[in-house]
């Protein structure tokens, strides 16, 4: 997989990568897990797999690229 492609994900690894960014779990209703981080709030459905818009947004929302995604998925 390229760098710049947008992953398959489930809600878990999303909310895996955004709490490496420093979010945190505020709360969870039904599938909807909200994090916040200050100001900035995400609210990732637990599904599997997260829809590639939705998936494409959120990154968007949390202030980094695909590929910058991509690295936190793998570890980097």
């Amino acid at each position: 997989m390229t760098a710049d492609r947008l992953p398959v994900v489930s809600g878990e690894e999303m909310v895996a990568v955004f709490r490496k960014l420093g979010f945190v779990v505020a709360r969870q209703r039904g599938s909807h897990i909200v994090l916040s981080r200050g100001e900035d709030i995400l609210v990732v459905p637990n599904h599997d797999p997260v829809a590639k818009g939705t998936t494409r947004a959120l990154i968007k929302d949390a202030g980094i690229t695909v590929a910058e995604f991509n690295g936190l998925l793998r570890g980097r």
